[in-house]
């Protein structure tokens, strides 16, 4: 009786490429088909490292099934096309694997493709008919998900091959225009301008423009294009009423907030529609004192007040408190304390929780 081969063993010995060790092991055990912790099979870890000829091996002289799926549902052609491994792309698409094949989540192996920069590998799968228009269970399609990384070569040739692929909103209301100026993808941003009919300020399903977005991540060099190209409204509003400036301050983005009021004229005690927060105040929340700095040096107002009369002194925001024998003076003689309330009636808290980290 063969003794049972050791599946980390063998998953070594394909992720090394020792193709003649592991025919040898494989034959003494009499079989290939055992399964990894993940429930992947020796072809998943063979596409998964690019090892075409392991894989090759494993198909035809194994019979393994080359649309087996691991627990994420992922098949080897995910997993070849993930990491940009085209000689194991085109094997496997020339053993006729299903080229638009879900794994967990609704991700398709061009979807895969596209979180990598090649080209080629992209290109070999819509030759085999992939198609770029399916979304995942967040609403991206394969173009929006490049846009992401931001190569500007692929977003050319996806909409060479389907000019439609920019028309494509997530499950939230964002847009390809939206993600590749929050990841500050200029280049990305200058094709999509270009080719492409976004709508001047269009807005996510929380009032978010593409200008905002690559406000609040620092990405002033992106915030310009799109103020040159696109005519951005510098004082569009979100849902909340918060203004570029407000979500600068929130994020801690000083260089962002120094090219608003100094080169653009945006007041720097501009308050936030309901709320009539300043962005001191939310700097001031957040504990950004380099932020609270900047804007002071710019000339805000550390009188201002909000609706219920509180003004940007740190004092007066939940989460922190006077030093010892500390008057109503310079926000920055404070001290910020931690566990802050997590309950804000002034919508102070809803803005920090209403930051796009959702791409």
């Amino acid at each position: 009786m063969a003794a049972p081969a050791d599946p980390r063993r063998l998953c070594r010995l394909v992720q090394d490429g020792r193709l003649c060790t592991l025919r040898e092991e494989l034959q003494a055990a009499g079989h290939a088909g055992c399964a990894g912790p993940a429930g992947d099979t020796l072809l998943h870890c063979a596409a998964r490292h690019g090892r075409r000829d392991v894989l090759a091996y494993l198909v035809e002289a194994w019979d393994l099934d080359i649309e087996a799926a691991n627990r994420d549902y992922k098949r080897p052609l995910h997993e070849a096309a993930s990491m940009g491994h085209r000689n194991c792309v085109r094997y496997l698409l020339g053993r006729r694997a299903a080229v638009d094949c879900l794994k967990k989540a609704d991700w398709t192996p061009l979807m895969m493709a596209c979180t990598r920069r090649n080209l080629e590998v992209i290109r070999d799968l819509v030759e085999h008919g992939a198609n770029p228009l399916l979304k995942n269970k967040d609403g991206w399609n394969s173009f929006h998900i490049a846009s992401r990384e931001g190569d500007p070569l692929i977003l050319q040739y996806l909409l060479a091959v389907c000019p439609s692929a920019w028309r494509t909103e997530s499950k939230i209301g964002r847009t390809p225009l939206h993600t590749a100026a929050m990841h500050g993808c200029l280049e990305a941003v200058e094709v999509l301008l270009q080719r492409c009919q976004y709508e001047p300020d269009c807005r996510d399903r929380c009032g978010l423009t593409p200008f905002m977005d690559a406000v609040q991540c620092g990405h002033t060099d992106v915030a310009r294009l799109l103020l040159k190209k696109h005519k951005a409204c510098v004082s569009a509003e979100d849902s909340l009423g918060a203004q570029a400036i407000h979500r600068a301050a929130v994020t801690g983005q000083d260089e962002a907030i120094r090219f608003l009021v100094s080169e653009l004229g945006v007041d720097v005690d501009a308050r936030a529609g309901s709320t009539h927060l300043t962005a001191l105040h939310f700097a001031a929340k957040e504990g950004h004192v380099s932020t609270v700095q900047t804007l002071l040096s710019l000339g805000a107002d550390i009188n201002s007040k909000d609706e219920r009369n509180r003004s940007g002194d740190m004092a007066l925001i939940p989460g922190c408190r006077r030093s010892h024998g500390e008057g109503n003076g310079n926000p920055l003689q404070h001290s910020c304390l931690g566990n802050p309330r997590t309950e804000e009636p002034d919508g102070i808290q809803s803005m920090a929780s209403h930051r796009v980290r959702y791409d």
